[in-house]
């Protein structure tokens, strides 16, 4: 409301100058100071104020001499073969503002930073840099130690990203996977698995990547949109019908056809039997001419359907249970061509399960037991042959007869097809659109296909997971829904994986019957080395020296298993490597974070392993958030242009002016922003928004610092009961706001914070008690109680304000910390601890007051605004307010807030309505006749408000219009107020 007061510079009086000049008063207005700059020049300072937290160890001194009990906050490894990404900002300060917030609760929080750093990404990221010729020469020792410093490498990039980003942890002493002690505790681990029984080895068919050339577990999977099977529909002549069939499908038997149907034609080679469901009724139709097969054999349901796909009508010639046709049998339509040492003359059709629907396909599934979990599940039923003609880059074996050498996922299927057609046996090829699962390092397609692995068996153990899944606080609480499904329907988890970069699997196997050996005195052996020498030993030692002394002269000679351990077993192992370990952490830790995905990744392979182990889950709570999209909800993608890089939010890219520095607390403040729970978008826009929220706050911060240049609060405070109400009304908002503060900080509900400090520092302060409070600040005596009562306000809310902010906003908090302009409580806003209210500030019914009064201030401003947008008035102070209420308690209420004299003995003058509306004089009518000489007005139901011209002349000094101006011979053009004040006694 007063430009020049407004627009305030550091000055270098903090007390009221004596004035030898009547006509300039300047000298003599109370303007702000301080040292905290308006702009806050984040690349420069930021990185001060983390350099201060490393010089006197603020974080390390916390953590160790916090009173209160332990917090752990577990993390989750990030992997280390890149750099870092807005995902991975999102996720490091999500867990910072968690981890500070319970450091300001005076709780011992010690965050061990971790990162994942074996598997095949990193080994390909070596491979790449290699010429042939070097790659032929790379023996696994050797690459494991360039995929070890290459890990080492990503990693020190990523730390020093992640400390930029404000996040406080052991960052010298993080844990990595690659550790020996790491190792040692992984092993342990899963020896006591295979201890407990709940490993082993067997031959399944399990998700294989050809181009990984290793076999995958759920958690490594992705289902893309988009990918395209060559879909058929094909007949197996029927050979044989069982007796329970026979009399229905006797007249049809030497003309019919065995419908099935696949999205994979390169697995019809490795068919072994046909699949249906029981409770199902089939049916015999009769085919139109033109079709290999006269009758067919189908699920009853199914015939309109197949009819419009096959384009011929199907009649219904039979039908009968499903149930009564196992034990039929069918020829192989390609029995000709191919082997047949573990396929005799005819294959037979069983039941399945479940998975046989009429959903899709014919009602029967072909049946490969060494290219599929259900196809394999019902082959063991059946004593079926597990032939599994593909090798592991993909390409079909011998066994596949004349499909030997054509890769499953580029030439086998055309050739399948062909074959097939060929035979007399295709009915239908189309493409085909579904989810498929590709391989979620490689981006490529995945197959199935039948080996010997090493698994861990879920079914063991898995009642006790699903009771532990349910004794976690799940945050949102959506997770326990999300996770329950995916570890009750979960097959054996196959940890086993043929890499050269990883934890080895510590199994011996004898050379002349392969039968292996591992048992509590070889894990405990392996362990011991593994802590000692790392697991780089399994491939720098021979096997005598990885074996414990009962073994190497046994008469035996035994090989070692070149299987790595899945990436998912080894950070789902970090409990035990790190919460067990680490001093100052616990086990189970308090809390898990980490992206959605991890609900079949890091979640549930560290509840698995906890729960195998020790029989509860590794955490007490688990919070999620959902993954970063650009401003319009798509995803980041490099070849859309849309991605945004932390590096370039924090220190700017090549044009500033596109890409201006924001620093870490914007960066942070956007974090605070968003509803994690879902997906989260970013972009320039949003970005932009956030520098906005944050000048706010700091500007709101600089003003209440300046304000407070020559306050000290340990000698000029005034006590509580000698406020006026405006001040303990303040302070009552202050326990309100605070109250909000703290608690969306304890139900992770960061967005609140984030509209609550913005709404306190716009709404409350800016727009209305500051804005009200400058004309006491500025234009009373230094001393005055009006003055140092408000300043009392101001340092109570600075202080908390600085305190409430820091776990979000830690660069400026600590920057309004260190320009306090008196002696701080604490060295670091850190080390002050969470805001600080007094029960006695807690004054409901004042609140009720003022939040009437505040309701009629917006009223008159709506009318100050109008008079203004019209230049009747330039300031506010020009105007005298004309004010009518209906409620005759309110109108009492508002004549004693408008005494008529300003300057009377033994007020303090703060609670008026001329200094509530920003105006000069303010008249209450007792009836609402006298706004009809206003020509600027507002009349409403309950509240009529005009204004006009303020009497007297426009003072000096403080620009208010006062009728005593001229009364002083000594200062005749200043008010009464301001001749009071020059005095001292105002």
């Amino acid at each position: 409301m007063r430009s020049v007061k407004d627009n305030y510079s550091v000055q270098k009086s903090p007390v009221l100058l004596a004035v030898t000049d009547t006509q300039s008063y300047k000298e003599t207005v109370l303007l702000p100071q301080t040292t905290f700059e308006m702009r806050a020049n984040s690349a420069k300072r930021e990185p001060e104020i983390q350099a201060f937290w490393r010089e006197h160890q603020v974080y390390e001194q916390l953590a160790e001499k916090n009173p209160g009990e332990p917090f752990v906050l577990h993390d989750g490894p990030p992997y280390a073969n890149g750099s870092l990404h807005i995902g991975h900002a999102l996720n490091k300060i999500l867990k910072d503002v968690i981890n500070k917030y319970q450091i300001l609760q005076g709780r011992k929080v010690r965050y061990i930073p971790g990162w994942d750093c074996h598997g095949l990404p990193i080994e390909l990221k070596v491979l790449q840099n290699m010429d042939s010729e070097a790659r032929a020469k790379l023996t696994p020792i050797k690459l494991r130690y360039k995929a070890k410093a290459f890990a080492e490498k990503t990693i020190n990039e990523q730390r020093e990203s992640f400390k930029r980003y404000g996040v406080w942890g052991d960052w010298e002493a993080p844990y990595m996977t690659l550790q020996p002690e790491y190792e040692a505790a992984q092993i342990g681990v899963f020896g006591q698995m295979y201890l407990k029984g709940y490993i082993y080895r067997g031959l399944k068919s399990v998700h294989w990547s050809p181009t990984s050339q290793t076999a995958l577990a759920e958690a490594e999977l992705e289902y893309p949109e988009g990918h395209t099977s060559p879909s058929i529909y094909a007949a197996f002549p029927m050979v044989a019908a069982a007796e329970a069939a026979m009399p229905t499908l006797a007249p049809y038997l030497s003309e019919l056809g065995v419908a099935i149907w696949t999205t994979t034609p390169w697995t019809i080679p490795a068919n072994m039997a046909v699949a249906l469901n029981p409770k199902l009724t089939y049916a015999v139709v009769a085919v139109a001419a033109g079709q290999p097969f006269k009758y067919l054999l189908i699920a009853k349901d199914l015939r309109d359907r197949l009819s419009t796909i096959m384009g011929t009508e199907l009649t219904l010639k039979a039908e009968l249970k499903g149930a009564d046709l196992e034990g039929c049998t069918y020829r192989h339509p390609l029995q000709d061509h191919l082997p047949t040492d573990k396929r005799g003359e005819t294959s037979p059709i069983v039941i399945g399960g479940d998975y046989v629907t009429t959903e899709s396909g014919t009602g029967l599934v072909h049946t490969a037991p060494g290219h599929g979990q259900d196809d394999f599940i019902v082959g063991q039923r059946y004593g079926l042959s597990v032939l599994c003609p593909v090798d592991e880059r993909g390409d079909m074996t011998a066994e596949a007869g004349p499909f030997a050498g054509k890769n499953v996922l580029k030439d086998a299927n055309p050739a399948v097809i062909e074959a097939l057609e060929q035979a007399g046996s295709l009915i239908k090829h189309e493409p085909y659109v579904h989810k498929y699962p590709y391989d979620w390092r490689t981006k490529k397609p995945t197959i199935f296909r039948a080996t010997e692995q090493w698994f861990a068996s879920v079914e063991g153990f898995r009642d006790e997971a699903l009771k532990a899944i349910k004794e976690v606080t799940w945050i949102p609480a959506q997770g326990e829904n999300r996770i329950t499904p995916m570890v009750s329907d979960r097959a054996d988890w196959c940890i086993s994986r043929q890499r050269t970069w990883g934890v080895p699997i510590p199994v011996f196997y004898d050379s002349e019957t392969n039968e292996p050996l591992i048992n509590e005195e070889t894990l405990n052996y392996i362990q011991q080395l593994f802590a000692e020498k790392g697991s780089d030993a399994w491939w720098e030692l021979p096997v005598e020296d990885l074996l414990p002394e009962p073994y190497r002269s046994n008469g035996r000679t035994y090989v070692k298993g070149m299987d790595t351990m899945d990436v998912w077993f080894d950070s789902g192992s970090s409990w035990a490597a790190v919460a067990q370990q680490r001093e100052g952490l616990s086990y189970p830790v308090d809390m898990y974070l980490e992206g959605t995905d991890q609900h079949r990744g890091w979640f549930q392979s560290s509840l698995l392993t906890s729960v195998a182990v020790n029989g509860h889950a590794p955490y007490r709570q688990v919070l999620t958030h959902g993954f970063t999209l650009d401003e319009q909800g798509r995803k980041m993608s490099k070849s859309i242009g849309n991605v945004i890089d932390p590096r370039v939010v924090i220190e700017g890219g090549k044009n500033q002016k596109k890409e201006p520095a924001y620093g870490a607390d914007v960066l942070r403040l956007w974090v605070s922003s968003v509803d994690y729970s879902s997906d989260v978008p970013l972009g320039n826009t949003i970005l932009k928004q956030m520098a906005d929220v944050y000048r706010k706050i700091r500007n709101t911060a600089r003003f209440l610092l300046g304000n407070l240049h020559d306050f000290d609060p340990a000698k000029a405070a005034i006590p509580y009961g000698e406020m006026p109400e405006l001040d303990q009304y303040m302070l009552h908002r202050v326990t309100e706001i605070f109250d909000e503060v703290t608690d969306a900080f304890n139900t992770y509900q960061f967005f609140r914070f984030f509209q609550t400090v913005q709404n306190f520092c716009v709404v409350d302060l800016s727009n209305f008690y500051l804005d009200a409070a400058k004309d006491r600040l500025y234009i009373s005596d230094a001393n005055s109680p009006r003055r140092r009562s408000c300043q009392t306000v101001l340092a109570v809310i600075i202080e908390n304000l600085a305190r409430a902010i820091a776990p979000v906003l830690s660069h400026m908090a600590e920057d309004i910390w260190q320009n306090l302009p008196y002696a701080a409580p604490t060295q670091s806003v850190f080390e002050a601890g969470w805001v600080t209210l007094e029960d006695t500030w807690r004054q409901p019914k004042l609140s009720q007051k003022w939040s009437q009064l505040r309701e009629v201030r917006q009223e008159v401003n709506k009318v100050l605004e109008q008079a203004r947008a019209e230049k009747a008035i330039g300031s506010s102070l020009e105007a005298k307010v004309l004010l009518y209420v209906t409620d005759p308690a309110l109108r009492q209420t508002l004549n004693a807030m408008n005494p008529a004299d300003s300057v009377a003995t033994g007020s303090v003058h703060v609670d008026e309505l001329r200094y509530l509306f920003l105006v000069s004089q303010v008249e209450v009518l007792e009836t609402p006749d006298k706004l009809t000489e206003a020509k600027y007005r507002s009349e409403a139901d309950h509240i009529g408000v005009g204004v006009g011209d303020a009497a007297g002349e426009k003072c000096d000094r403080c620009w208010n219009y006062s009728t005593s101006v001229g009364q002083s011979s000594e200062h005749p053009t200043i008010c009464d107020r301001c001749v009071a004040a020059l005095s001292g006694s105002f």
